[in-house]
């Protein structure tokens, strides 16, 4: 009958060492959860709280390498774009240079290849903005000391943790053994087995509280940084972007324009001289075009003008105060013939 309980009982220690050797296993790399009460109900609350901070402190790191994944992703597409857009205003440039028989599309690449080198230039402040702000801050924290030493703390307490585990197991059976044959080898081998479990419950105290302050102070840092580059990297981007629309809109604003004014002046040909001259009074103030340099004329109610050709857009070719130039058709009004040795300088 006492062999098959030594039997028994060695076989029981067997199983135990063998089912501690597979927690080791799967609990080497971090910390193992475990809803078994080791010690007390103190100690159980010491083991929740260290494995809501090991998972807390885990989520933030593997949060904080995905926010660096997107940041790099960014700054290898704003490389592209830089060497794409720098390409862009070199072949504009040199289209509105050497290309200027359409003076209209000559000049809109000129305008827009400056620019574009103003735009690649807020994208590389940007690429260093993320760079600065959030890659380096980010990737030193994931990889620093301070994160690595507190979780290395909560891993050595759940080892103790399961070592506790498997020493009260230890002193449950040696009070059995007591209990079946109370000789002094078994009450030796139970004293010893308990001074131990009492030396892992005090070391197990101290390394919970020690592991507890570390990691709580890692989660803290961990949110408070994150935040913080997450803010600078929105910022960033959003200041990025207004800038870049600003140059767009003021380029696009110049383009429209010197079409529009290039529309409205009237076109540039040589004056025609014909057998017969028409003097016009003009009928209100308004603004001509020269001829010969293309800016505008100011020109008041009474002045004469003497108009050489009508043309079907409306704009009438003439003299006016001795100077050659283009007048609005609609704004002048005809008075008498005059003959072709007739000059300006005669009529004012």
């Amino acid at each position: 009958m006492d062999a098959l309980r030594k039997q028994a009982s060695k076989l029981r220690e067997q199983v135990a060492k063998q089912q501690q050797a597979v927690i080791k296993q799967f609990s080497a790399s971090g910390y193992e959860s475990s809803e078994v009460m080791v010690i007390d109900e103190l100690e159980m609350q010491m083991h929740h709280h260290l494995d809501k901070l090991y998972r807390s402190t885990r989520s933030g790191r593997e949060f904080q390498k995905e926010i660096v994944k997107a940041a790099e992703t960014f700054t290898a597409v704003g490389y592209r774009h830089i060497e794409a857009g720098t390409k862009l205003s070199e072949d504009c440039t040199r289209y509105g240079v050497e290309c200027a028989s359409d003076e209209i599309l000559a000049k809109t690449a000129s305008v827009y290849g400056d620019a574009r080198k103003h735009v690649e230039k807020e994208q590389e402040d940007y690429n260093r903005l993320l760079f600065t702000q959030v890659l380096e801050p980010l990737r030193a924290m994931i990889a620093g000391s301070p994160l690595e030493d507190a979780r290395h703390l909560a891993q050595r307490y759940s080892k103790l943790r399961q070592e506790a585990e498997a020493q009260a197991a230890e002193v449950s059976r040696r009070h059995a053994r007591v209990r079946e044959s109370p000789i002094p080898e078994n009450v030796a081998k139970l004293h010893a087995a308990e001074s131990r479990m009492q030396e892992l419950r005090a070391n197990m105290a101290v390394l919970g509280k020690e592991a507890a302050a570390a990691l709580a102070a890692v989660e803290s840092q961990q949110q408070r940084l994150t935040f913080q580059r997450l803010v600078s990297m929105i910022e960033g981007e959003r200041t990025y972007h207004e800038r870049v629309a600003t140059i767009l809109g003021n380029i696009e604003a110049e383009m429209v324009s010197e079409k529009q004014r290039k529309e409205a002046a009237p076109p540039v040909t040589p004056l025609s001289h014909t057998s017969e001259k028409t003097k016009y009074f003009l009928a209100e103030a308004m603004h001509a075009f020269d001829a010969t340099s293309d800016k505008e004329l100011s020109l008041a109610v009474g002045d004469y003008v003497v108009v050489r050709k009508v043309n079907p857009s409306g704009w009438s070719e003439g003299e006016c105060k001795g100077r050659a130039g283009w007048f609005p058709s609609s704004h002048v009004e005809k008075r008498q013939r005059i003959p072709t040795n007739y000059t300006a300088n005669e009529v004012y």
